[in-house]
């Protein structure tokens, strides 16, 4: 049996909004604030990846 991979999602805004997207079987919503400094962060639920479009291919 294999694990996958974290989900990464590009995004526009410093802050987004993560559910796991899976309806019930997902997560309480939290909201996630990018550092400018990092350009990424990553849901403390489902370790989904979420990386602001200025720094795309570089994280």
């Amino acid at each position: 049996m294999t694990t996958q991979a974290p989900e990464t999602k590009v995004v526009d805004s410093w802050r987004v909004a993560c559910d796991g997207g899976e309806g019930a079987l997902g997560h309480p919503r939290v909201w996630l604030l990018i550092p400018q400094t990092d350009g990424y962060v990553e849901c403390p639920y489902c370790d989904a990846k979420y990386v602001h479009r200025e720094f795309e291919g570089k994280v």
